[in-house]
């Protein structure tokens, strides 16, 4: 009785509008300010964007770390250790295969491809592509016109993204803007799976263990393809400790958030991630020109109002 008391009460306080969106945006906050981070911390570690090894072992140590923070302050905060039954590593494996391994596999090498500042646009088409996955593959929701609208919206803004005066931006390669799009698509299936499997199983611990093992399958890949981690000093050190926590406090949010929501009023705020991270971008990595040039602020524009149109005139369909 008690256990079914605090599951009522949970779900009370992730459903209401105002706590949704603060928690919703502080999550978007966090991812955003991973793209300058991430470039940054490749700086500070001396890893050239050339040595994928490298980039790939930097990757798993980021969320090995991000996976010890979550199991350790879960199980603090719930009082209980988060050790996984026989039956969670079926869904635990499925979900570090796609959130962890795959999209970070191509996040990281498409990030030391393309600009903060793009892939943060491109990763703007996550919550578009979450929806239509939820539509038409797993039927958790329908898809409406207004959906359908949203969804051209969004990406028109991606394209917008690679445009310039002459057309398609022809420096455009599968090693960045590719990955990129490639990483998004992993999300999208792993936040469909998230809604799927936290209905029996606690989010937090699906979320800390699946980082924790995709963390050690890209480390380990990392060091099979001749990676190497030098020049680990304080500031270095500091940047990890920084990527780890906020992987570790947003996709745990993100989780709990998917669970007592439907996945189209949660993605609503999705649209602050690519603005969040086009500004810090601009700010910490000297892209400002790129960031608020005309086609940059479209291509922003349309991927938010895609997003708006999918939330704000479609119905919820089933949950």
């Amino acid at each position: 009785m008690k256990k079914e008391k605090s599951g009522m009460e949970s779900r009370t306080l992730f459903t209401r509008p105002l706590t949704m969106g603060l928690l919703a945006v502080l999550c978007c906050a966090l991812w955003g300010s991973a793209f300058p981070g991430i470039k940054i911390g490749y700086r500070l570690f001396g890893i050239s964007s050339e040595d994928t090894g490298s980039v790939i072992l930097f990757a798993g140590l980021r969320f090995a770390l991000a996976g010890v923070m979550v199991i350790i302050a879960g199980s603090m905060l719930q009082k209980r250790k988060l050790i996984p039954e026989k039956r969670d590593w079926k869904k635990i494996l499925k979900l570090c295969s796609l959130q962890t391994v795959l999209q970070y596999f191509f996040f990281y090498i498409g990030l030391a491809h393309a600009s903060g500042v793009k892939s943060a646009i491109i990763t703007g088409s996550n919550s578009l592509l979450t929806i239509l996955i939820a539509s038409l593959i797993f039927r958790q929701e329908r898809l409406t016109l207004a959906k359908s609208v949203g969804c051209l919206l969004g990406f028109l803004g991606v394209a917008a993204a690679n445009m310039t005066g002459e057309g398609m931006d022809l420096s455009v390669s599968f090693s960045g803007e590719g990955c990129i799009l490639l990483a998004s698509l992993s999300y999208s299936f792993s936040s469909v799976l998230i809604k799927r499997y936290s209905a029996d199983t606690d989010p937090v611990l699906l979320s800390g263990w699946q980082f924790l093992v995709g963390g050690f399958i890209l480390a380990g890949g990392g060091l099979i393809m001749g990676g190497n981690i030098g020049h680990a000093a304080l500031p270095a050190l500091s940047m990890l400790l920084y990527l780890g926590f906020l992987s570790a406090a947003a996709y745990t949010i993100w989780g709990v958030l998917l669970k007592y929501n439907p996945v189209s009023k949660v993605s609503i705020y999705g649209f602050s991630n690519p603005v969040v991270g086009v500004l810090l971008s601009a700010i910490l990595l000297g892209e400002g020109g790129q960031a608020f040039s005309l086609q940059n602020v479209a291509a922003l524009f349309l991927v938010s109002a895609g997003i708006y149109t999918v939330n704000r005139f479609a119905d919820e369909g089933k949950s």
